[in-house]
């Protein structure tokens, strides 16, 4: 059994997860750890058990994955099961806030595999607990586009969140002098949304289709990733995050 430990309310989390263990082709049962509200969506979860608690050595797992955060979402991570392969998949985060949350006794890896460039005092964090330290592009399973005329706005919330993209959209739209038909991508239609914007709720998003002009997203790691290829077409907007850098992340995309 892979037990994937997965803290964190977002849906980021899951999302990566299932990237990961498509591309390092891990098969077995899947046990995920994790609080996320989105857990309950067959289309991110199919195929898991899900718990929201566990103690991760009476599950008898044959790997432990740790994602985003090497200790844990608030640093309760601290030794992992014994005699088990250990991975941790790193992103960036805003080290010095989480280094702090950082237990005495820290877990140790077998492998962590870096996901995107980090902060260099995390990375060398990263070497000292870790046997390996290997970089990994991940790669999505197959999914069909979603092909809509016009703007495609992609996000899984807050509702405060989605009306700032729909906003900013509007607003490029406006500066541009062009009425662009726009289409929201979210688990739920939010109580504001500005009538002329149409909604889907499309798990998952990450292949735009030809008749998709452009696409507007928050800075997640995912969304930062997986519209890579059509970055001519994609306009993002960093939020503030306790742990994760969005605006770093953006800065880079844009320099690129």
């Amino acid at each position: 059994m892979i037990v994937c430990y997965a803290a964190g309310d977002g849906l980021g989390h899951l999302t990566r997860l299932r990237s990961a263990l498509h591309t390092l082709r891990l098969d077995g049962p899947v046990t995920v750890v994790t609080g996320s509200p989105f857990a309950g969506d067959p289309r991110v979860t199919g195929g898991w058990q899900v718990v929201e608690t566990a103690d991760l050595a009476a599950l008898r797992p044959d790997e432990v994955i740790v994602d985003a955060f090497p200790a844990g979402l608030k640093g309760e991570l601290t030794r992992l099961p014994r005699g088990k392969r250990t991975t941790h998949l790193a992103r960036l985060l805003r080290w010095d806030a989480y280094r702090p949350l950082l237990p005495a006794e820290p877990p140790r890896f077998d492998r962590t595999f870096v996901l995107e460039e980090l902060d260099p005092v995390h990375h060398a964090y990263l070497r000292a607990v870790s046997d390996k330290v290997l970089p990994l592009t991940l790669t999505d399973p197959p999914s069909e586009p979603v092909d809509v005329d016009g703007w495609l706005i992609v996000h899984s919330g807050p509702n405060a969140e989605i009306l700032e993209l729909v906003a900013y959209a509007q607003d490029m739209a406006s500066a541009e002098r062009v009425r662009p038909p726009m289409t929201l991508v979210s688990p739920h239609r939010p109580a504001d949304l500005p009538q002329g914007i149409a909604h889907v709720d499309v798990y998952p998003a990450t292949t735009p289709g030809p008749n998709v002009e452009r696409i507007v997203t928050a800075a997640g790691f995912n969304a930062v990733r997986q519209y890579a290829p059509w970055r001519e077409r994609h306009r993002m907007m960093p939020f503030p995050r306790s742990l994760d850098n969005q605006y770093e992340r953006a800065a880079r995309a844009r320099s690129t």
